[in-house]
């Protein structure tokens, strides 16, 4: 008998005929997790209602917590005690109906043996279908197989026979028929100038600067050195301590010089005097600095991109970074100087930025910026969740939000048509103003860069931005997030589900063109950029390449 002490090993629980187990991956921050509470719960309701009726019963894999006010999964270290509980070989489901953190639950999840299921309801208050789409990005990343599905009431013939199909087979088989690889490339201009690009990065290379990794759990944005050094591009690991210390450097003086310009341009703010629930002065004063001390820094190392952790990092300190971001991808923005006054920083330009430090849009965008600008084109990009959407007029619409921040330049009138609210105390306890518009119609490019198969893959499509009447658009903001910019996309040739059932993160990359002819050489363009980098093209949906 040996002298050491030796962990006991737990037993190993059966799993009942027709059973599933069923978990919930949760915010956080508990406010939000017990304002998303009631819907979860009526939604894991639905879900066990439509699985009775296949005979199946589900088991909760964790409590109700009466002191917190919800049952989700709200950290790392609760989702590992919670799976230390659930048979590693029974039937998962992981149902959500808010905004999740996936990191809370991708340690028990990478070591499952049973068939998993990811399920979400499509809806727009309450984003479990953006949830689900940065989880199943996630599970794509680690190589660890899973069946996804998604319902509006979970009532629908199309959702219960694709429960159906899981409970016989373990998996549930999607149409992805809109997706096919790159094809060889006929010369062009567009494939010279994509290819030259491509070149010039892996030969020059370029540094993407970043305030902190790993934002919100999300595991799926976080682009390994190994795949992205190949590209020639390179991360500059900041903190976002040095950013708030840079801030206190800016003067007063320099920030008010910010929000006149903003003003002069059109812009207005909804200001009020509460700060815990208004926008102030105050903040919008924090997040001018924050705006002229991103430019100081990335101007310090060179930096060609940016990313910011944003929400888990300097939430509780300052007001968001969502004004400073979307100025910082505009072109047309407040001048700032070097800390000498000698030098405009990026004077006439963009500079990239990837919102919450999603490095695979990071590497989009920069992509973008250099097509774009190269091609004379207004190189302002951004990304946006995949927020939701439904049918208007006999098409699909999708509501595609950005959690606070647009370039200008995509909205409807530009800086005229540009409201500053205050973000949601729920999240943002200290505030910060938004950028709210409507992105104005036209033609875009979409795009995700991802991780799958252990390789960069990018998936890239065609749609366009369309003009819904006033009181539509408004209804679309009411059933989301009100203070957020908006765009009501139509992809070309992809349906709702196909895109969900493809779609490896909760977000998509964005980029204008003033026709559908430019758009398409664009995107030509940027398919042989990434084809030559290495990267692994898929179309999708009705795109015109040659």
């Amino acid at each position: 008998m040996s002298s050491y002490t030796l962990p006991i090993g737990r037993p190993t629980a059966g799993v009942g005929p027709k059973t599933a187990y069923l978990v919930a991956s949760g915010d956080l921050r508990l406010s939000a997790n017990r304002a998303g509470w009631k819907t979860q719960a009526a939604v894991e309701e639905a879900i066990g209602r439509a699985f009775a009726d296949l005979g199946w019963s589900i088991v909760r894999g964790h409590e109700v917590d009466p002191v917190k006010g919800h049952g989700f999964i709200d950290s790392q270290r609760a989702g590992l005690e919670v799976f230390k509980n659930i048979p590693a070989d029974a039937p998962l489901i992981v149902a959500e109906a808010v905004w999740q953190y996936s990191h809370h639950v991708l340690a028990g999840l990478r070591t499952h043996r049973g068939p998993i299921l990811t399920i979400a309801n499509f809806a727009g208050e309450w984003p479990g279908l953006v949830g689900l789409l940065g989880l199943n990005g996630g599970l794509t990343k680690m190589g660890q197989g899973y069946s996804t599905i998604w319902s509006v009431d979970f009532t629908d013939e199309w959702f219960r026979a694709g429960i159906a199909e899981w409970t016989e087979t373990g998996t549930i088989t999607h149409d992805t028929s809109h997706v096919r690889p790159l094809p060889a490339l006929e010369e062009s201009q567009e494939k010279l100038l994509g290819e030259a690009l491509a070149i010039e990065l892996m030969t020059d290379k370029a540094i993407l600067g970043v305030f902190d990794e790993g934002t919100m759990g999300m595991y799926n944005a976080i682009i390994d050195d190994e795949l992205m050094n190949p590209l020639g591009i390179y991360k500059e690991r900041l903190s976002q301590s040095a950013l708030w210390a840079e801030m206190q450097t800016v003067t007063d003086a320099e920030a008010a010089s910010i929000g006149d310009w903003l003003i002069e341009r059109g812009m207005t703010f909804a200001v009020g005097r509460d700060e815990a629930t208004e926008l102030t002065e105050s903040q919008l004063r924090w997040q001018y600095k924050m705006y002229i001390a991103l430019l100081r820094i990335a101007d310090d190392f060179g930096l060609d991109a940016l990313g910011i952790q944003y929400q888990q990092g300097l939430k509780d300190l300052s007001p968001a970074s969502d004004l400073a971001e979307g100025l910082i991808n505009n072109v047309d923005r407040p001048p700032v100087t070097s800390r000498d006054g000698r030098r405009v920083l990026w004077e006439g330009k963009a500079l990239p930025l990837a919102n919450e430090a999603d490095e695979g849009v990071a590497i989009d965008a920069l992509a973008t910026h250099r097509v774009w600008s190269a091609m004379g084109l207004d190189p302002a990009t951004t990304l946006h969740d995949v927020r939701w959407g439904e049918d208007f007029d006999g098409e699909f619409v999708w509501v595609f939000e950005i959690s606070g921040s647009v370039p200008p330049s995509h909205l409807i009138d530009g800086y005229a048509g540009a409201v500053g609210w205050r973000q949601n105390p729920v999240y943002f306890p200290l505030g910060g103003s938004t950028i709210k518009g409507v992105s104005h119609p036209g033609e875009i490019v979409w795009s995700r860069v991802y991780i799958e198969d252990g390789a960069l893959q990018l998936d890239i499509g065609r749609a366009t931005v369309v003009e819904l009447p006033a009181e539509e658009t408004e209804r679309r903001w009411q059933a989301t997030n009100p203070e957020w910019p908006i765009m009501h996309a139509v992809l070309h040739g992809v349906d709702r589900n196909q895109f969900m059932a493809r779609h490896k993160a909760n977000h998509a990359n964005v980029a204008y063109a003033p026709d559908a002819e430019t758009a398409d050489r664009a995107l030509l363009a940027k398919a042989a950029l990434f084809a030559r980098l290495g990267v692994q093209v898929h179309l999708c949906g009705m795109v015109t390449v040659k």
